[in-house]
């Protein structure tokens, strides 16, 4: 899962031009200030990514980046 979640924090800096300093396992999508369509775009990119399906409603402005880390890692054991 460590992994998992490294490779989304770089996913998330690298395509959205974040801070990684700024993004902790708790923090939200929304409080990153992702929208609806960076939301689409992150779960395309994740989908990518890790080779996973990935609905776009399973990421939403709610979910953290530990969650979403999390769901990808179930998501890498089921394949």
């Amino acid at each position: 899962m460590e992994d998992v979640y490294q490779r989304l924090l770089e996913l998330l800096t690298s395509t959205f031009g974040l801070d990684p300093a700024s993004i902790e396992p708790t923090s939200t999508l929304s409080a990153l200030e992702l929208d609806s369509l960076a939301l689409v775009e992150l779960s395309v990119a994740a989908q990518e990514e890790f080779d996973v399906p990935l609905e776009d409603s399973e990421l939403g402005p709610e979910s953290t980046v530990g969650q979403a880390a999390e769901l990808i890692s179930g998501k890498l054991a089921t394949v």
